[in-house]
């Protein structure tokens, strides 16, 4: 039954303040990106791992404490050995038992080969101050191996959206999939701008993962924004004679934003529990989906219903014939 609460949300009154709301939640992020694009060596939007630009990673095992201060002395250790421009990482195995309380020392640097002199002088240069350290995981991807992944990456991801837009223009209208897809870009800059300043700061890279979170997000975040819009054709179809489109859309949105935060909380709950119980390994991915839920969330409620009643309002003042002097 349509129900128009006049004192409910009011996405097409308030759809400047939305806007200012997105260019804030935006803004940062691009800054970020395009500061990176200059400063670092690949020229990429978000600090990004060994999966894109070729490298390799060594992981050893130790039952000693290591902490800011000894990751400082490791690099240099390693510097003096001749092992240039390695990033050292320290991850925590904790758990309830003594025994497995692990530290993991992290080491990446230029693609090697396991086995190799460089690779034994790692080794032996960790083993100094951490005699019980052993290679629990090597891993190298060589720079022809990750051009190609960035590469079906991005074909990947433009794929989808392409999908995503001539499916959504097919069930809909045009204007409702380039709003789906606005949307979507939207989201997508947002969690990558928030990447890019993670990665500023607290030296975050993203993998083959990241891309995996970064897809996810868009189909859950074009899920909520279709039941929107199945909303808004289906009142319009009853209503659209006795209301406005403005008010099609407000009234649409009122009758489907408790499930569209009901469903999202219930997934993020899920999500928050993996990121604080879950593994290390993990919890980059897992953060990515945690802020494309949230902000998934709120484009499909105020962003894309937005968009379409600004399209539909511009194509009516097209459409008025000009009044004559």
């Amino acid at each position: 039954m349509f129900n128009f609460n006049k004192n409910g949300i009011h996405v097409v009154k308030y759809r400047v303040l939305w806007m200012c709301l997105s260019a804030v939640l935006l803004l940062p992020g691009i800054i970020a990106m395009i500061y990176s694009m200059i400063t670092y060596p690949t020229h990429t939007p978000l600090k990004v791992g060994i999966d894109y630009t070729g490298g390799s990673i060594l992981q050893y095992e130790t039952k000693q404490n290591v902490d800011n201060k000894a990751v400082g002395k490791i690099q240099t250790q390693l510097s003096d050995a001749g092992i240039t421009s390695a990033y050292i990482q320290v991850l925590k195995n904790t758990s309830k038992t003594e025994k497995d309380n692990m530290s993991i020392i992290s080491v990446r640097t230029k693609f090697i080969d396991e086995g190799s002199e460089q690779a034994t002088k790692i080794e032996k240069t960790i083993q100094k101050d951490y005699k019980d350290a052993k290679l629990v995981q090597f891993n190298s991807v060589g720079p022809t191996l990750s051009s190609d992944l960035f590469k079906m990456s991005f074909i990947a991801l433009l794929l989808a959206i392409l999908a995503m837009i001539a499916y959504i223009s097919f069930r809909f209208e045009f204007k409702y999939g380039i709003s789906a897809i606005l949307g979507l870009i939207h989201d997508v800059v947002f969690v990558t701008g928030v990447f890019s300043i993670l990665g500023l700061l607290f030296n975050v890279e993203v993998d083959g993962l990241f891309l995996t979170a970064i897809l996810t997000v868009i189909g859950y975040s074009v899920n909520d924004t279709i039941v929107t819009f199945d909303r808004i054709r289906e009142n319009l179809r009853y209503n659209g004679k006795k209301y406005s489109y403005g008010e099609i859309v407000d009234a649409s949105v009122q009758q489907t934003i408790t499930r569209s935060i009901n469903s999202s909380m219930t997934t993020f709950l899920a999500l928050a529990a993996l990121y604080f119980f879950g593994g290390s390994s993990t919890k980059d991915f897992v953060l990515a989906m945690m802020l494309g839920v949230v902000i998934g969330t709120y484009s499909s409620i105020f962003f894309c219903s937005m968009l379409v009643d600004f399209w539909t309002e511009k194509s009516h003042e097209q459409k008025r014939p000009a009044i004559a002097e």
